[in-house]
């Protein structure tokens, strides 16, 4: 793995990146109340009377809220405390109606875990372990909207309240390649683990971006954070950006202020937003409203038993049991809906060519990884319910069978999302099968042979490479619809 480092007019510097990630977690309702949480809702549909901070107005913990986090703890190998506590982080903000967040900082419910990356996603095997200092559970504030009148700005109340994972990283990160593999793979098991739906979006998963620069080995320099990032190019960015800024401001001879910063997607540049504030400025102390939350063994029993198979042991299986690279295992394991796609068609082809899963594994995946979705985007008029699990093995069934060509497949494959014919239909009518007639065949190849005897006669004398000429030619002569592998044993006879 090669080390990124900056050449600035003084030397090379190495940056240093953490990640504080925002998940919204997957759940009916609120963190402390039974307010919806759908997205794209009228504003201020979403509010309790807690949401609103009316007064008088208890918080109630979320049990769903917490048994997601939790369970997202498991999933990277973090330290569950049993015994955690929500404190009141204070600022004023007028999207925020208790003049408070309810968050953890000092006892949080999930302690010290860690993502193993894979900067390079071409080369899977080589990794990193990516620590992970905490994951604490907190509310979101509500929205701001600025640009709606021309004197005065819109308060949204429906995400106030909204439960937030916080997944705090350490500061192990020195490249915005290594940050970008991080937030893919967190988001990853986020999806796999069903805890939060990973739509940076529309906000539900958003990164506050930690940046510094160093000589290597020396201490860390000050560093800058740049908040609310909701995209994982935008973070790379960010990166980019700030850490050649902060370069240009030492060497130039002056000091990186640690303050709190934004990005600005148009111009790919980073501005201040504030100072940065410490915990103290904060005056956190434990909510008086809310009792500690106390987990027994069987909720977390229940917890671990509720966990799927996730991405590191998916993409390991497929490539033990199935056979499969370890690029195509690594392609099909990264999103939850490609892996879903790619075991349910394999499943389908295996049955309908009543092979087992293994042999038919590698054409399924490279199907799903990189046939479909270039016919699909080439294909206008294509039509999604066309696209079902049962068309794409019936395709891969007829050319595991060697009925139909690799060509063939293609335009079966087109033919099916236009108009949802069946795939065997297709290729009876419209002439897409293969020709394994090998009659037919030999007195084609009789014919290009006849019409090529300086050829035969080079081959003959030892020029192997023409081969693939008389199978071109072969191949031509018959439309494209001669099987090839009959093509290549009747050539091979031929030729002696």
């Amino acid at each position: 793995m090669s080390e990124y480092r900056i050449h600035g007019a003084t030397g090379e510097w190495e940056v240093v990146i953490g990640l504080e990630v925002h998940a919204q977690v997957t759940s009916q309702a609120k963190l402390f109340s039974s307010a919806a949480t759908a997205f794209g809702a009228e504003p201020n549909t979403q509010v309790s009377l807690v949401d609103a901070a009316m007064p008088g107005m208890l918080p109630v913990p979320n049990r769903e809220c917490i048994r997601q986090a939790v369970r997202t703890g498991m999933a990277i190998d973090a330290q569950i405390n049993k015994w955690s506590r929500f404190d009141r982080k204070n600022y004023f903000y007028a999207d925020l109606p208790q003049g408070y967040q309810i968050s953890q900082l000092y006892h949080p419910l999930v302690g010290e875990g860690h993502l193993d990356i894979a900067p390079d996603d071409k080369d899977p095997e080589n990794t990193k372990r990516i620590g992970v200092e905490r994951i604490h559970v907190e509310q979101d504030a509500g929205k701001l909207m600025h640009d709606q009148h021309p004197t005065m700005s819109y308060v949204d109340l429906n995400r106030s309240g909204v439960a937030l994972m916080e997944i705090v990283s350490k500061p192990d990160m020195r490249s915005p390649a290594e940050a970008g593999a991080y937030v893919r793979k967190l988001r990853s098991i986020l999806r796999y683990v069903g805890s939060c739906d990973g739509n940076m979006e529309e906000g539900s998963m958003r990164a506050d971006v930690n940046v510094s620069v160093r000589k290597a080995g020396e201490e860390f320099g000050t560093r800058t954070e740049t908040k609310n990032v909701n995209s994982v190019r935008f973070v790379m960015q960010v990166i980019e950006y700030e850490a050649n800024r902060q370069i240009d401001v030492l060497e130039s001879g002056g000091k990186v202020d640690q303050e709190t910063r934004l990005f600005d997607p148009d111009t790919g540049t980073t501005r201040t937003m504030r100072s940065k504030e410490d915990a103290h400025d904060y005056r956190y102390f434990p909510d008086p409203d809310l009792l500690p939350l106390e987990l027994d063994d069987a909720f977390l029993h229940d917890c671990r038993e509720s966990l799927p198979e996730l991405p590191d042991a998916k993409r390991h299986r497929y490539e033990n049991e199935l056979g499969l690279t370890a690029y195509n295992a690594n392609q099909l394991t990264a999103d939850v809906d490609v892996y879903n796609r790619f075991e349910d068609v394999l499943a389908a082809t295996a049955d309908k060519t009543g092979k087992p899963e293994k042999d038919v594994a590698t054409q399924v995946a490279n199907w799903v990884l990189s046939v479909a979705p270039g016919v699909k985007n080439a294909t206008e008029g294509a039509v999604e319910a066309n696209d079902t699990t049962a068309a794409n093995a019936g395709i891969l069934a007829l050319a595991a069978a060697n009925v139909v060509s690799g060509g063939q497949a293609k335009e079966i494959y087109e033919i099916v999302l236009k108009t949802g014919r069946e795939p065997d239909e297709i290729a009876e009518t419209e002439g897409l099968k293969q020709n394994s007639d090998t009659g037919a065949i030999e007195a084609v190849i009789d014919e290009v042979l006849a019409a090529n005897e300086d050829k035969v006669a080079e081959y003959r004398g030892g020029k192997d490479k023409l081969f693939g000429f008389f199978v071109g030619q072969t191949m031509k002569a018959m439309k494209g619809k001669g099987n090839p592998a009959v093509v290549n044993d009747v050539l091979k006879a031929k030729l002696g």
